[in-house]
């Protein structure tokens, strides 16, 4: 199988940008081919394909870092609040993962609610940069303290 979140999580290191938190059941990184800084990705560690196939502690964790992260990105980024989203159906990134995404308050209406998905790039260089995504992630770190 070749699973990107597997792939990552297995590496003994990573860049602030692709581990801005790791728990017993999670990892959470910044998306790398969105164009809207503190777009967040969280994925459990343990290949799964669907929320009701982890453990019972994973959906309180699960919970407990979607309310400390939307936190801390409203501190970091200013955002107004965050949209939670859960599909996992691009090929080779079926592993289960959440977004988490900003909501800033001068965000274009047609980039609003399910729009939101129009910050989405084909091409990883028309995104946020890996020193933006690392600068975003190593700022979440502190917010989160």
């Amino acid at each position: 199988m070749d699973c990107y979140n597997c792939r990552n999580s297995a590496l003994e290191s990573l860049p602030p940008r692709e581990s801005i938190v790791r728990t017993q059941h999670w990892r959470v990184g910044h998306a790398f081919n969105v164009s809207l800084p503190g777009w967040l990705v969280i994925a459990p560690i343990q290949h799964v394909v669907a929320l009701d196939e982890l453990p019972a502690d994973a959906h309180v964790e699960l919970g407990t870092l979607l309310g400390s992260l939307s936190a801390a990105l409203r501190s970091v980024t200013g955002c107004v609040k965050t949209y939670v989203m859960q599909f996992s159906e691009a090929e080779g990134f079926e592993h289960l993962h959440v977004h988490l995404v900003p909501r800033m308050a001068d965000q274009p209406p047609d980039l609003k609610g399910p729009n939101v998905f129009g910050y989405l790039t084909d091409d990883e260089g028309d995104g946020v940069t890996a020193a933006e995504r690392d600068r975003v992630a190593i700022a979440l770190q502190g917010a989160l303290g």
